[in-house]
């Protein structure tokens, strides 16, 4: 087991003890990459969506909210391209009997040979220090190039093989690269095949001939369909966006890595709708304006990348992901793509109903070309819990978890603690409570040690802490301690509402 693996089990156990993420159904034995949010999860997951929200809805004028049903017409999803296009290439290890995608069986190896040239890279600014040139040592260490071409000559065969759906090809290349199942180690492959992944249901009684439906594969459609609707009641010109958060559903059956793959998951989706040929234009501004989303919330630069697309599906001229690392690796996280107007213009044909969009500027009608900015909420959540999780030794020898979640995310702001039960320090700390619980979601405890107290509020990651003691009944003054320096000062309590306000407050930069 690697350290990343360490890693990552804990984070999943710490998710559990402290209230974060529950399997699902698991008195009976759970459900397969189902999970619950806990009571911890549940408001982290809910500031994450205002995060979102208010920076796309609320900061943006041109920008309009919507929330969109599930269950959609199932013309939707054949005009969409979902019903004939929506498949995963799968494929089976005859040894260990486990079924794998077989497109990130190969990303997986083109990623080890990225650790390598990264390895070298690091191996050769170690050596030179100041005067390392990464551009130049890149371009000319023979090491660098060979495993540059082998790169490019894998995902080059892979994505031909893709598009012109030649599986056999994709097996071939699986074995003549020697990739083993990570489970048994076995080379002893299937043929691929494909795996359509959306759920469908009946709507409608048996005895009236119940109508096949989907559950949505993504919520994008849901923002299509109401293009007009939104752009006539919102009195919207272009360029002008549609956001929305919601389920979707995707029968993935190779479903891992916690909450980072799931069959039911949370998508925060906008739609930014734009004049044919601007849409490269505002495909750049969204690329760095959500890569500044991220960066506004504090982790670090050098946890994200940017992955262009090798492979463009078929609705786009241009995509890129935002990749985060997390601890099984770098995956993607957010996608920008520029989608062109092939939605719109699929729904328009399949409709019957013209879906184009007037310009009073140019005295023309067109149908619009569509920016898409797509990020699945769990895996937000999943980046900023893994990035938060610390074991850190302090100085006295004793050890804590401490979860750094960024401060305006915590599920938690400020956390009540009276020294003791006694001497009028609960009646007080009641008193604190019930007047800070209206601005901020506080916590109330006072059973315990402090010291024990502090441990369990830097496990669910507690911004601020309120300790009341006997000095607190003298001048109004309490302890206000930090987080993650553990610093302590006193302040009087009049101003604890403003000074966490002033410190949790966060906004995109």
């Amino acid at each position: 087991m690697n350290k990343g693996d360490d890693t990552f089990k804990k984070i999943i156990a710490h998710c559990k003890e402290y209230g974060f993420i529950f399997p699902s159904s698991e008195i009976y034995d759970g459900l397969s990459a189902v999970y619950d949010y806990g009571q911890n999860g549940t408001e982290l997951k809910n500031n994450i969506k205002e995060y979102w929200w208010k920076s796309m809805v609320q900061y943006h004028e041109n920008i309009l909210g919507l929330d969109t049903a599930i269950f959609m017409h199932p013309t939707v999803w054949k005009a969409s391209g979902h019903v004939d296009a929506f498949n995963d290439p799968l494929i089976d290890n005859k040894d260990s009997k486990k079924r794998y995608r077989a497109d990130v069986l190969i990303e997986d190896h083109v990623a080890r040979i990225e650790e390598k040239i990264n390895k070298e890279v690091a191996k050769a600014a170690k050596r030179f220090g100041e005067t390392f040139d990464e551009e130049m040592f890149k371009k000319t260490n023979p090491r660098v190039i060979a495993n540059r071409e082998k790169i490019e000559v894998i995902n080059k065969r892979f994505v031909a093989s893709l598009e012109a759906e030649q599986l056999d090809d994709i097996r071939a290349l699986i074995e003549e690269l020697e990739i083993a199942c990570p489970v048994s180690g076995s080379k002893n492959w299937t043929d691929v095949r494909q795996f359509n992944l959306m759920f469908s249901t009946r709507m409608g009684s048996a005895s009236d001939g119940a109508t096949e439906v989907y559950l949505r594969p993504e919520t994008a459609q849901g923002i299509f369909v109401n293009y007009l609707n939104v752009q006539k009641t919102g009195r919207k010109k272009l360029p002008f966006g549609i956001a929305q958060i919601g389920k979707a559903f995707r029968n993935e059956i190779v479903a891992r890595q916690f909450i980072f793959r799931m069959r039911e998951f949370e998508q925060m989706e906008m739609q930014f709708f734009v004049q044919p040929g601007q849409e490269k234009e505002w495909f750049e501004y969204w690329k760095q304006e959500r890569m500044r989303w991220h960066l506004a919330l504090g982790m670090p630069a050098e946890m994200f990348r940017i992955h262009e697309h090798e492979k463009l599906a078929h609705y786009a001229n241009a995509a890129i992901d935002i990749e985060f690392e997390f601890p099984f690796g770098f995956r993607e996280l957010e996608g920008v793509h520029s989608r062109t107007d092939f939605d719109l213009a699929a729904h328009q044909k399949f409709s019957g109903k013209k879906l184009q969009y007037f310009d009073p500027e140019t005295n023309e009608s067109y149908i619009p070309y569509v920016v898409e900015t797509s990020i699945g909420l769990d895996r937000m959540f999943l980046a900023i819990v893994s990035n938060a999780y610390r074991e850190e030794k302090l100085e006295d020898g004793s050890e804590r978890v401490v979860m750094n979640i960024p401060p305006a995310l915590a599920p938690v702001k400020v956390a009540v603690l009276p020294l003791m039960k006694k001497d009028g320090l609960p009646e007080k700390g009641r008193e604190i409570f019930d007047a800070l619980k209206y601005d901020f979601l506080c916590q109330y405890e006072d059973k315990d040690a402090i010291g024990r107290r502090y441990r369990r509020q830097d496990a669910i990651g507690t911004p601020y802490c309120i300790t009341i003691d006997h000095q607190t009944l003298q001048d109004n003054t309490v302890t206000i301690r930090e987080r993650d320096s553990m610093q302590q000062e006193r302040i009087p309590v009049d101003k604890i509402s403003s000074v966490v306000s002033s410190r949790i407050d966060i906004r995109p930069a």
